[in-house]
């Protein structure tokens, strides 16, 4: 786990550690068991890594002028 989180270091990616607990943030680094997360906000979560079920790739959708349907 920890060598993929690594491959996704300054990648956004959205965390799920169970049901009701998610996060979403910038991979800033992964060390002893522990992913640091920088969500948009500026601040850091610290995640354990052996707590983490799903990680997700976060697609960066940009958004465009006009009407939304």
């Amino acid at each position: 786990m920890e060598e993929l989180l690594r491959s996704l270091l300054g990648k956004k990616i959205d965390v799920t550690c169970g049901t009701n607990a998610a996060f979403r943030g910038d991979v800033m680094d992964v060390k002893s068991g522990v992913l640091y997360l920088r969500d948009e906000d500026g601040e850091v979560a610290y995640v354990s890594i052996d707590k983490i079920a799903v990680i997700y790739e976060c697609k960066e959708n940009h958004p465009r002028p006009g009407f939304v349907v």
